[in-house]
């Protein structure tokens, strides 16, 4: 690997863990999302003081993290493309481009991201969106491999819009393994995958990545679940975990995120989080 690429890997991981906020959820106009984002400045500023290990963003929100002039920052991810599959609604026509589609990584260099984040989906009756995702991982890979940027790939198995709404997480085992398999094999350096159903099995998860393993965290949940979740999935060998709607729409984010970085880092278990957050 060039030394460019170990720069970055070096920067986002601490000791091989990392926890990654992500604040990139405007780009997908999704009004749910929204709430606890509305200030992009001022999430930014409360969560360079949390101090995680990184901040996952848009190309247009990256200037508001890089112009705070503070050494010891938390590292950038960058979101390279834009899908509707997240919306609440069911779509008639499904989509996934880059957001550059000449030059997928420019703004990620431009701002001096540590890694590049692009969806692969799976969906059924779908094989259309399969096909541009594997189109726009395969072309960000080529960008990667150019410029010595770690392709972090965030494989989606989602279930058929219901009376639920929404393209909802599927967390059938077999499946995500297969697409966390498919991901490392298209060239994932990284991988941000969806908890499995059972727990307990998550650790096949890691196996077929063969590389880091982020642990998408997806819609807000009660704070003591989060802690023994995130505990348990760290005991089935993640890296780490991929936040946002559980630290940003949080009253408050700094708590939350102390707590987890205790985990990730620490090994602290989901009481001793939950103690350590209780005392704000």
């Amino acid at each position: 690997m060039p030394a460019s690429f170990k720069a970055r890997i070096n920067r986002m991981f601490r000791n091989g863990k990392c926890l990654d906020v992500a604040i990139d959820h405007g780009v997908f106009n999704e009004p749910t999302f929204i709430p606890g984002l509305e200030d992009v400045t001022a999430v930014t500023r409360a969560l360079v003081d949390a101090a995680p290990d990184a901040i996952q963003m848009n190309y247009g929100q990256a200037d508001v993290l890089q112009t705070i002039a503070e050494p010891h920052k938390p590292a950038l991810v960058m979101r390279v493309d834009v899908g509707n599959a997240y919306n609440t609604i069911r779509h008639r026509e499904m989509w996934t481009v880059m957001q550059n589609a000449e030059e997928p990584l420019v703004g990620a260099l431009q701002m001096d991201a540590v890694a590049a984040v692009v969806n692969l989906y799976l969906i059924p009756d779908e094989p259309a969106l399969l096909r541009q995702s594997i189109e726009n991982v395969s072309k960000v890979r080529r960008e990667c491999e150019k410029y010595g940027m770690p392709l972090m790939v965030e494989p989606l198995v989602m279930q058929t819009p219901s009376e639920k709404g929404g393209y909802m997480v599927d967390g059938d085992t077999g499946k995500i393994v297969a697409l966390v398999r498919m991901a490392r094999e298209l060239g994932a350096d990284i991988v941000k995958a969806d908890p499995t159903d059972v727990t307990e099995e998550f650790h096949r998860v890691v196996e077929a990545a063969r590389c880091p393993v982020l642990v998408r965290g997806g819609g807000r949940g009660e704070i003591g679940r989060v802690f023994d979740k995130t505990a348990a999935l760290m005991g089935q060998g993640a890296s780490g975990m991929v936040y946002g709607r559980n630290v940003y729409q949080h009253d408050n984010p700094a708590a939350v995120t102390r707590a987890l970085m205790a985990i990730i880092h620490d090994g602290a278990d989901g009481a001793a989080a939950m103690a350590l957050y209780q005392k704000g």
